[in-house]
Parts: C-alpha cells; structure tokens; sequence
C-alpha cells in the first residue's frame, strides 16, 4: 500500500507481506533506470557502508592500547554479528523500506517509529558531510586542495554531489557503483591485509597491555575507538523494499557484509601491527601506507593508500546517500514525516536525496567558513549516539516479538537461540551509547528532542487531515 498523502497507514501485523512498492512509474522494479538489488550488490552495501575510510587509521588510534586492541576487535564482533542476525529476522518478517523505522513502529507505534526515523535521518546526512571532509584530506596527497579554504571546501561539497547525482539516475547505478567501489577499495585492503600476514614479524608487535590501565579497562578504552566502526550493519535493512526476495537476501547480505567487514577489519589491523614498528605506528598519520612501505619498499604506498581511501569514501557516500532518503521515505509514506518524501524516480526518494545532500552541504560549507572544526566534532559525536537509538529500538521490538510468544512472531523452535542472539545485540547497542561518551548523549537528546516537536507539528496535521475526512 502506498500513501502520497499525510493520512496514516495502520501498523501492520508482523506476518503480512510488505515489500515497498516503487512510487511511480519510473521506479518499479521492471523500469531501465529501476533495478532490484540482489544479493551480492546488497552484500556489498553492507559492507561499502561499513568499511569507510576510518579503516585506513584504525591500526593507529588503537596502537597506544597495544596489541589487547584485538580482543576488542573480538568482542565487538560478536555484538555485530548478533546484530546483524537481529536485523535479518525482523525483516524476514517485515520485508518493508525504512529498516529499524518499520520494527519500532510495528512493535510499539507512531512514536517510538519517528524516534527511529529521525534520529537515523540525522545520523545520515551529519555523517555524509564529515565523511566528505575526511576525502578532502585524502584527496590532499593526490591533487593539492587544502591549501585554500575555498578549494577545500568545493572539493569537499563535489564529493558529496557526484554520489548524489549517481542516486537520482537511479537505483540501477547506485547498486553499479557500489559494487565497483567496493571491489575497488578492497584490492589494496586485501593486499595488505593478506600479503602483509607474509612480512610479518612479531617482534614489531608491542607489548600486550601498553596502556597503563588493567587488561578488561584496555579492552573497553581500546573498545571506545572501535565502536563505531560497525555503524551500517543495518544497510540491506533500511533497503529492504529494493532488494529482490528481501525476507530471505536481506538476513544473508547483512551477515555475510558484516562477517566480510569484520575479516578485513582484524586481518588489516593484524597485518599492519606486524609490519610497521609499534613505537612507529603510534606516531603514524598513516598506517597502511608505511605498512605497504614496509612490505615493498618506496614511498608509492601513501600515493595507493590515498586513492584507496578516496575510493572507498566515495562509494560510502554512495551508499549512505541512498538510505539518508529511504528512512524518511518510509516515515514520509506513513504521514510521519512531511510527504513530499514519498517521491520517487527511478526507484529513488529523490526528495529525500535532495534534502539530504543539500544539509550536508551547507554544514560542510560552515565548517570551512567558520575556520574552526570545533563544531563539526561535536556533530560528528552526536551521531555516534543518534545512530544507536534506532539500533536499540530496533533490538527491542525482536524482543517484543519473542516475549509475546505470538505463533506468527516466533519461531518456537529457535525461541532460545533468538533470544541470546537478541539479547547480545540489546547489549552491544548499549554499548555503543555508553562508548558516545557523555556530551554526545546530551547533546544527542537535545537532537531527539527537537525532533519531538516535529513529530507534534505532523500529527496535529494527521489528526485535523481525519477530522475533515470524517466531516
């Protein structure tokens, strides 16, 4: 079913089926521009949006905790998996565009939905625009920008157009340069990732424990910086009405993008703590680069590094372009928010693409105005809290399905094993609220907040649009 209007659709039971439909002509799944994702192209959403170019520091900010950085690593994949499997049962079972917004709605209503629905729409467009600024740096070894305000700020604002543009051709292209990028950026990943396992030589490792704190108190500061490196597990859920056979793709493309992301995410760091000295890669700006230096010899490693790094944050952009207008589009449909987010074209909100990519211009253009990346920061905090409330929501509404012991919710048969699962992924979502540290929360909830008052303005609309109908 599908609403232009602001008038509300009923909360659907969990069993029925719900794909989203395209919204027009141009974006049903038969159209030359409008394509299905099937599940390598879904699989490679979830890791495009995941692996972004943080990896390409990582090795880095986690040196100073030494090697105990790993079991870190560990332990958070784990919470991502369970996660990720939470994410592939809810849309087993509500195979609908909008993700986390859909569950939260269909357990616990119109409110907790928009709680969802906002807070992840912030998490998407803050994070476009600092995910650009970050290329900026990169493209800074291949062509010289930072020199100038100016060309650092244009360079950063065509960064985040180019994917735009990709998504208002149409879902077609968008799968197309996601898996190339991907594929792409996991060449020189893969490179060191694997071949460095060849160089390696354990005497550059470091101590265990170099942080000067218990082994559980390294764990959980080393933990801290690495939280949010899994943000984008929820991909091929937030895509679930463009992906073909979404109740049986979308659990499978999330575990194995997941698995795959966290593979690389270990064998890279691995590989770079075993090339590159530990009293070196502390001080390092870039770590895979002197680990290829290391392997290889030369200083070509920066140059391919760069590229890498610019090629995998253009595909992230890509991505995370695409579900910053998927969200609302979904909330859109339900009259929760404004419903000129429903328009689609070839299989794209494009409202939602427009809005979005036009926020994240202006915020990048004001962190280069203001001369100062105080305020960026602080954004940029706050949505590593603002990213995790449709996590937890989402977490609790599989729980809701379970307890209730509905026969069409739950699976009776693996009732415990979901449980546990659900169960891990409530405490890794928990986790990484906990690891926003204090200001993001607060400051996070302020976003939530305003977001209240935006959730009165459109149901006061709702409620008169019924009165009018009913007169």
């Amino acid at each position: 079913m599908h609403v232009t209007g602001t008038a509300p659709l009923p909360a659907p039971a969990p069993s029925e089926s719900l794909a989203a439909p395209a919204g027009d002509p141009q974006g049903t799944p038969g159209s030359r521009h409008a394509r299905r994702f099937g599940l390598p192209v879904a699989t490679a959403l979830v890791m495009g949006n995941i692996i972004g170019g943080g990896i390409f520091l990582l090795p880095a900010s986690i040196a100073p905790y030494g090697t105990v950085s790993l079991v870190a690593f560990g332990v958070l994949t784990i919470g991502a998996i369970a996660l990720a499997l939470t994410f592939g049962k809810l849309a087993a079972r509500d195979p609908r565009t909008g993700g986390p917004y859909v569950y939260a709605r269909g357990a616990f209503g119109d409110f907790a939905g928009f709680l969802a629905a906002w807070s992840y729409w912030i998490t998407t467009w803050v994070s476009n625009a600092a995910l650009a600024v970050a290329a900026v740096g990169y493209l800074d070894v291949l062509i010289p920008v930072s020199g100038h305000r100016w060309t650092a700020c244009l360079a950063a604002l065509a960064i985040q157009w180019l994917p735009a543009l990709a998504n208002f051709a149409g879902t077609r292209y968008v799968g197309a340069v996601q898996l190339v990028s991907t594929v792409l950026k996991f060449v020189p990943l893969l490179l060191v990732a694997v071949g460095g396992l060849f160089f390696f030589d354990p005497s550059r490792l470091g101590p265990f424990n170099s942080s000067g704190h218990g082994a559980i108190g390294a764990v959980s500061a080393s933990a801290a910086l690495l939280l949010f490196s899994y943000l984008g597990v929820e991909s091929a859920a937030v895509s679930a009405g463009e992906v073909r056979n979404a109740r049986r793709n979308v659990g499978r493309a999330t575990v194995i993008g997941t698995a795959g992301a966290a593979l690389v995410y270990l064998l890279g760091t691995l590989s770079v703590f075993g090339t590159v000295a530990h009293d070196r890669l502390v001080n390092s700006t870039a770590p895979f680069s002197d680990a290829v230096n290391a392997m290889f010899g030369g200083s070509w490693g920066g140059w391919a590094v760069a590229l890498a790094a610019l090629v995998s944050m253009v595909g992230c952009l890509n991505g995370w372009t695409l579900l910053s207008a998927q969200t609302p589009y979904a909330a859109a449909r339900d009259g929760l928010f404004p419903a000129a987010f429903t328009r689609r074209r070839r299989g794209v909100p494009t409202v939602g693409v427009a809005v979005t990519v036009v926020l994240a211009s202006l915020l990048t253009a004001y962190n280069y105005l203001s001369g100062s990346g105080k305020v960026f920061e602080v954004l940029v905090l706050v949505t590593t809290f603002t990213a995790t409330v449709p996590y937890l929501l989402a977490t609790a509404a599989q729980l809701f399905h379970l307890v209730s012991g509905r026969a069409d919710s739950v699976d009776r048969g693996r009732l415990v094993r979901d449980a546990v699962v659900t169960s891990v992924a409530a405490a890794f979502s928990i986790w990484l609220m906990a690891g926003a540290g204090y200001a993001a929360v607060y400051q996070g909830a302020l976003f939530l907040f305003a977001g209240v008052l935006v959730y009165a303005v459109m149901t006061a609309r709702r409620a008169r649009a019924a009165e009018q109908h009913t007169a």
